[in-house]
C-alpha cells in the first residue's frame, strides 16, 4: 500500500492532468459558534414619574438658584478633600453668603416671633393689649371687614401651604425608603463592573475547547481523508498504469502463444513438405513416361504441366525460432490479470489502510491538541484589573457594608423628621382651623339679631379661638423655623452644590481635573491603570454602550496579542504532523514473476526474427502446378485416347493426383494458413511489444525507487493543508476573543447607569421632595406672622362693645350690632 501511495503520488506530480493537491479535498474550515462570555449587565434606569408637584419642584430650584448665585467652589472642595485644615471659614461664608442671609432671617424670626409672643402674653396678663374694642366708632365696620378679609386670605394661603407641606412631607418619606434601598443595589452593580472581568476572561479562555473539540473530531478522520484524497487525485493515473500492465501481459501471452504455434506449425510443414515432395516426384516421373509415348494423342500441353509438378514453398529455407523459444521458456510465469486485480484492490483500499498505519501519530496529535496554550491560561491573571478588581470590589464591599448602618440611621432619622414634620404641619393646620372656626363664630355672632346673651357667647368664643390660633403660632414658631432652616440648609446645599453641578457637568470636570481628588479616590489608581481617564468621557461613552476596554483605554496598559499568540501551539502541531508516514515497501505494481516475464520478453529477441522470410514462403503454393487441374486434364485426355490401355493408365494417374491433393496438399495448405496467421501476428506486434516492455520496465524501476520521496511529499502537502484548515478554527477563536474582550466584556453601562440613578435618587427622589417640604413649611411659617397679627386684630371686634354711639334707633342699642351708616346720628 505504501509503494502504491508513492507511485500514485509520483504519477500525480509528473503526469499531465495529475497535479498536486490544492487543499480542496479537505474542504474549507466551517464557521464555529462560540457562547458569549460577557454577562448582560444592565442597571435599570430610575426615573421619577411626572406629577403635579413638578411645578413646585421647579419653583424651589429657582428659589435656591437665587439664594446660591456662586458657581461650583472647585478650589474650596479641593482643599476640603485634600487638606481639610487649610479650609478658611471666610471662604465658606463667602460661598454660602445666600444661606448666611437666610440664616440671619431665620435667626431674626427665631428671636423676634417668640419674644413678641412672650411680650404679648405678658401684656395680655396685665390686660393692657389684645382686649376688646371699648367703644363703637364710625370706621369700625370697615376696619373689621378689612381685617377679616386679610385674615381669611392669610388663612387660605396657610391652608394651601400646609396641604403642600403634608403632601411633600409624605412624598419625601415615601421616596426615602426605596432610595436608601437602591444604594446597595447601585454599589453592587459597580462592584460587578470590574470584579466580574476575571471570571469572564476565564470563560473566554474556556471557550478554547470549541476549536479543540472540532480539531479532535477532524483528527478522527484525518487519516481516512488523506487516503481518500490521495486515491481521488491518483485514481486515473494508477488505473492507467494498471491497464498498461494488463494490456502488456495479455500481449505477452498472445505473442508467446503465436510463437509456439509458429514453431509447431513450421515443424509440421517441414515434415509434410517431405511427404509431398516424394509423392509428386513419383507422379511426375510416371506422367512423363505416359505422356511421352508415341501412341499418346494431344499430350504435349499436359506434358508441360507434368513437368511443372514440383514443390512450391520450401520451409527448409526459413530461419529457426528455437533460440527465442528457449529464452521464453516458461513465459508467462505470472498471471497478469490476477496481479493487476490484486494491485487495483490494494489501491482502492487505501482510504481504509491509511488509518491503520497513521493511528499512533493521530493519537500523539490528539494529545498535543488537548493541551491549552500557556498564554490563554494566564489571560485572566495578566489582565491589568486582576489585582485592581479585587481592591475595587473590596473597597465597594466595604463601603456597602459600612453604609448599611448609616442608611438604617438615615431611615430612622427620616422617620423622626417625618413625625416632627407631620406634627408641625398638624399644628399649622390647627392654626388654620382655629382661624376659620374663629372667623365663622365671630361673623355669626355679629350678624345675628336675637338672643343678645347667646350672641355675646358666640363672639367671645370666636375671639378666644382666634387667640388660641395666635398662641399656637407663637408657641410653635421656634420649632417651625428650626425645622425649616435645618432642612433648608441640608437640602439647599445638596441641590446647589451637588445636583446643580452634577446636571451641568461641573462635577465631572472637577473630578477630571488632576489634583482635585486625593489618590485614594482616583479611579485610575483604584483600577491600576497607567493612564488617567476622564470620568466625563467615560460616562458619555458608557451611556452609548461602550465596553470597558475602550473606556479605560486598556490597550495602552495591556497588550492582548501575546496571550493570543498560538505560534508555539501551531509549531508543536506541525512537528507532530511531520511524523505522518506511510509504509511504501509493501506495494509492487509488478510482481517478481511478472518482472521476470517482461525481462525474458525484453531479451528474447522476438523482434529480431526475420518475419519477411516466413511471409515469402507462405505466399508460395504448396505445388507449383495445380494438382486438381492436372487431374481434370488427365481425365479428359484419357477419354480421347484410342489406346484403351493408355487411357486407363491416364485415368488411374488422375485418380492418384486427386488422392495426393486430398491427403497431402490440402493439409499442407491448412498448415500454411495457420502458419501465416502466426507469422503476421508476430510480425505486427513483436517490434512494438519489445519497445513497450522496455518502457514499462524503465518506468516501474524508476518509480519503485522514487515512491518513498513522492509519498512523503504528498503527505507533507496534505498535512500542511490539514494544519492550515485546523489553524483556521483557532484563528476564528482568536478573532472572537479579540472582539469579545475589546467590545463585549465588561460593558460599562452600570457605571453610567449608577451615576444617572445616583443623580435621580439624590436629586429627583430625595432632594426635590425634601426641598419642597421645607419650602412649603417655610411658606406656612412666615405666613403665621400676618396670621397672628390679623387674628389678634380681628378678635377685638368679636367681643361685646359696651360703650356705643347714641342712636334714635332702638336696634342700634343692641350688642354686637353692626350699625348702618344711614341710621347714625352725629
Amino acid at each position: 500500500m505504501a509503494s502504491l501511495l508513492g507511485l500514485g503520488l509520483m504519477l500525480a506530480l509528473s503526469l499531465p492532468g495529475a497535479r498536486a493537491t490544492d487543499c480542496e479535498s479537505l474542504g474549507p474550515a466551517t464557521r464555529l459558534t462560540f457562547t458569549r462570555a460577557a454577562r448582560d449587565r444592565w442597571l435599570a434606569p430610575r426615573v421619577r414619574a411626572p406629577g403635579p408637584l413638578d411645578h413646585l419642584y421647579g419653583t424651589v430650584r429657582r428659589f435656591l438658584s437665587t439664594v446660591q448665585l456662586n458657581p461650583f467652589p472647585a478650589e474650596l472642595v479641593r482643599n476640603l478633600l485634600n487638606e481639610p485644615a487649610s479650609v478658611k471659614v471666610d471662604e465658606v461664608v463667602r460661598y454660602e453668603a445666600g444661606y448666611v442671609v437666610c440664616a440671619v432671617i431665620a435667626g431674626l424670626y427665631l428671636l423676634v416671633v417668640p419674644t413678641a409672643g412672650l411680650c404679648f402674653c405678658c401684656c395680655r396678663g396685665h390686660q393692657r393689649c389684645g382686649g376688646p374694642v371699648k367703644t363703637e366708632y364710625k370706621e369700625m365696620a370697615c376696619e373689621r371687614g378689612t381685617l377679616m378679609t386679610f385674615l381669611l386670605l392669610t388663612t387660605l394661603v396657610l391652608l394651601i401651604g400646609v396641604v403642600c407641606a403634608f403632601v411633600t412631607n409624605q412624598r419625601a418619606h415615601e421616596q426615602m425608603g426605596p432610595s436608601v434601598e437602591a444604594v446597595p443595589e447601585t454599589l453592587l452593580s459597580l462592584r460587578g463592573l470590574v470584579s466580574d472581568v476575571p471570571q469572564e476572561l476565564q470563560a473566554v479562555a474556556q471557550q478554547f475547547s470549541v476549536p479543540q473539540n472540532r480539531v479532535l473530531k477532524d483528527l478522527d478522520g484525518v487519516a481516512g481523508s488523506l487516503g481518500t484524497a490521495i486515491h481521488t487525485q491518483l485514481r486515473s493515473s494508477v488505473y492507467e498504469m494498471l491497464a498498461s500492465l494488463l494490456s502488456l501481459g495479455q500481449a505477452l501471452q498472445v505473442s508467446v502463444d503465436h510463437l509456439r504455434a509458429l514453431n509447431a506449425t513450421l515443424l509440421e510443414l517441414r515434415e509434410g513438405q517431405q511427404d509431398v515432395e516424394q509423392a509428386i516426384s513419383v507422379h511426375r516421373k510416371r506422367l512423363r513416361d505416359l505422356l511421352q509415348k508415341p501412341s499418346c494423342q494431344g499430350c504435349q500441353e499436359t506434358l508441360s504441366q507434368a513437368h511443372g509438378l514440383e514443390l512450391g514453398a520450401d520451409f527448409s529455407q526459413v530461419p529457426h525460432v528455437d533460440d527465442v523459444l528457449h529464452r521464453l521458456e516458461g513465459v508467462p510465469e505470472a498471471n497478469f490479470s490476477s496481479m493487476v486485480q490484486e494491485e487495483n484492490s490494494t489501491f482502492n483500499d487505501l482510504p481504509l489502510l491509511a488509518p491503520l498505519q497513521l493511528a499512533d501519530v493521530v493519537k500523539e496529535l490528539k494529545k498535543a491538541v488537548a493541551q491549552q496554550p500557556k498564554g490563554l491560561k494566564t489571560l485572566a491573571k495578566a489582565f491589568p484589573n486582576w489585582e485592581a478588581a479585587s481592591r475595587w470590589s473590596q473597597a465597594l464591599e466595604k463601603v456597602e457594608n459600612s453604609s448599611r448602618p448609616y442608611l438604617k440611621e438615615v431611615q430612622r432619622y427620616e422617620k423622626y423628621r417625618w413625625i416632627v414634620g407631620y406634627v408641625l404641619c398638624s399644628v399649622v393646620l390647627l392654626v388654620v382651623v382655629c382661624n376659620l372656626v374663629g372667623l365663622n363664630l365671630g361673623i355669626w355672632g355679629l350678624s345675628a339679631q336675637r338672643d343678645r346673651s347667646h350672641l355675646e357667647a358666640k363672639g367671645r368664643a370666636g375671639a378666644r379661638i382666634l387667640m388660641v390660633g395666635a398662641n399656637l403660632s407663637f408657641l410653635f414658631a421656634a420649632p417651625l423655623i428650626l425645622l425649616v432652616f435645618s432642612t433648608f440648609l441640608v437640602g439647599g446645599n445638596v441641590q446647589t452644590l451637588a445636583c446643580r453641578s452634577w446636571e451641568s457637568g461641573k462635577l465631572y470636570e472637577f473630578v477630571d481635573t488632576p489634583g482635585n481628588l486625593p489618590s485614594s479616590m482616583n479611579l485610575s489608581h483604584l483600577l491600576g491603570l497607567k493612564k488617567n481617564i476622564s470620568i466625563l468621557l467615560a460616562y458619555q461613552q458608557c451611556r452609548k454602550g461602550a465596553p470597558l476596554w475602550r473606556v479605560l483605554q486598556l490597550n495602552d496598559s495591556y497588550d492582548l496579542e501575546p496571550y493570543l499568540d498560538l505560534s508555539q501551539y501551531s509549531a508543536k502541531l506541525e512537528q507532530k504532523l511531520q511524523n505522518l508516514k506511510v509504509d511504501m515497501e509493501s506495494l509492487n505494481l509488478l510482481s517478481p514473476a511478472g518482472l521476470r516475464d517482461l525481462k525474458a520478453l525484453q531479451s528474447s529477441g522476438l523482434s529480431n526474427i526475420h518475419y519477411p522470410g516466413f511471409l515469402i514462403q507462405t505466399e508460395k503454393p504448396v505445388v507449383n502446378t495445380s494438382v486438381e487441374k492436372l487431374a481434370h486434364d488427365l481425365e479428359g485426355l484419357s477419354r480421347s485416347q484410342g489406346n484403351s490401355v493408355l487411357g486407363k493408365e491416364l485415368q488411374e494417374e488422375a485418380q492418384g493426383l486427386r488422392t495426393l491433393y486430398q491427403e497431402k496438399v490440402l493439409p499442407q495448405q491448412s498448415l500454411m494458413a495457420k502458419f501465416n496467421i502466426s507469422v503476421r501476428a508476430l510480425a505486427f506486434s513483436a517490434p512494438n511489444l519489445q519497445r513497450e516492455t522496455s518502457g514499462v520496465l524503465d518506468r516501474v524501476t524508476r518509480l519503485q525507487g522514487e515512491l518513498p520521496a513522492w509519498a512523503a511529499r504528498i503527505l507533507r502537502n496534505e498535512s500542511e493543508c490539514f494544519l492550515a484548515r485546523e489553524m483556521g478554527y483557532f484563528s476564528q477563536y482568536v478573532a472572537w476573543v479579540r472582539e469579545e474582550v475589546t467590545q463585549h466584556i465588561a460593558t460599562c453601562q452600570p457605571l453610567s447607569g449608577a451615576l444617572d440613578n445616583g443623580r435621580v435618587i439624590l436629586c429627583d427622589m430625595m432632594a426635590d421632595p425634601w426641598n419642597a417640604f421645607w419650602f412649603c413649611l417655610a411658606w406656612c411659617t412666615f405666613f403665621l406672622v400676618p396670621s397672628i397679627i390679623f387674628s389678634i386684630k380681628t378678635s377685638k371686634y368679636f367681643h361685646p362693645i359696651w360703650k356705643r354711639l347714641s342712636s334714635s334707633s332702638s336696634e342700634e342699642t343692641q350688642l354686637f350690632h353692626i350699625p348702618r351708616v344711614t341710621s347714625l346720628k352725629l
